[in-house]
């Protein structure tokens, strides 16, 4: 694969709220939770903020990646819910680690904005534009969380993941000598309203709810459980390789039963797909990069191993990559 990932780093806020402390805001208990979603607790801020999560989340990829700040061009955050608008989180990051050389912007793609922010780096880098990328998954949704209600508030944690990429020297050359970059997006606006935010700030007057996400977890369920197995059948045609290759699939974490219903119905075992949402809830942006970070500190991941990432959210959007591990484990 042409880009390939040279370190990472994540950061979860200190507070952890279980199943039990959710049971006394609104009417639910762990079991409810448990068996309907495989959630057991999440991070919530408090002290932390999107900003300085990002950046202790990036300076542990730069230090896995033997990356210094400076040597970063190109610095891309993913978030749905930073608590500023201007500057954007990204340049906050940058003044943060010091990465004075970065161009440095956000992107709002929800659930799958890692899987679009590693897609706009790789084109970058291709394109001579970039040498070396920073890209981290951030949220605060807890920001934007309704307290009060149940579909969503039992869902959703706070953290940050982040990742070093950088280029293949080796590259990856079809047959008439162009870089191969293996990666799939898709996007359906008509369907959007099935995952919004209207305007996160709180009750008003009326006191309506109308500014909190507002979910309907059952077409987002058959969503995800018909989409991510077709594309990722897709990202795995274009790359001219077969499932049995692939070493393990990272799929965004939103629900236990979404990530069965996809290895179910591309025949694979539920062992090649990790799991962390137990501990962190839904984390949209920030979950591929916070588990890819668990899968490469915990050994996981070995040199040369293929994996497959896909995420999908509101937009609705979705997405997949396909890459070589290049981490020594």
């Amino acid at each position: 694969m042409f880009v390939k990932i040279k370190g990472t780093g994540s950061c979860l806020p200190e507070k952890v709220l279980d199943n039990f402390e959710i049971s006394q805001l609104v009417d639910t208990n762990d079991e409810w939770i448990q068996s309907r979603t495989g959630i057991k607790s999440r991070h919530i801020a408090r002290e932390e903020t999107a900003v300085s999560m990002a950046a202790k989340a990036a300076k542990r990829a730069l230090e896995d990646a033997q990356v210094a700040a400076e040597e970063i061009d190109l610095l891309i955050v993913s978030s749905v819910s930073s608590e500023q608008l201007l500057p954007c989180t990204a340049c906050s990051v940058q003044k943060e680690i010091g990465a004075v050389n970065a161009a440095a912007f956000d992107l709002n793609a929800a659930c799958s904005g890692f899987i679009v922010a590693y897609q706009m780096a790789a084109g970058q880098i291709k394109a001579g534009l970039s040498k070396k990328a920073l890209l981290i998954g951030v949220e605060c949704l807890s920001n934007i969380v309704n307290w009060e209600d149940r579909g969503t508030c039992i869902l959703f944690g706070d953290g940050a993941g982040a990742a070093v990429v950088s280029a293949d020297e080796d590259g990856n050359i079809d047959g008439r000598g162009n870089i191969e970059i293996p990666s799939v997006l898709h996007s359906d606006g008509s369907r959007g309203e099935v995952l919004t935010c209207q305007n996160p700030t709180g009750k008003r007057a009326d006191g309506s709810l109308k500014g909190y996400v507002a979910m309907d977890g059952r077409e987002i369920y058959k969503f995800a459980a018909r989409q991510v197995p077709v594309v990722v059948k897709e990202i795995l045609e274009k790359a001219g390789k077969s499932v049995e290759e692939v070493d393990l699939f990272v799929l965004h974490q939103a629900n236990a039963r979404i990530v069965d219903a996809v290895a179910r119905r591309l025949h694979i075992g539920i062992e090649k797909f990790p799991m962390n949402l137990q501990e962190y809830g839904n984390t949209s942006s920030a979950s591929v990069p916070i588990l890819l970070n668990e899968l490469n500190r915990n050994g996981l991941l070995k040199k040369g191993q293929k994996l497959v990432l896909a995420g999908f959210g509101a937009g609705l959007s979705w997405g997949a990559d396909i890459l070589e591990w290049d981490i020594k484990g």
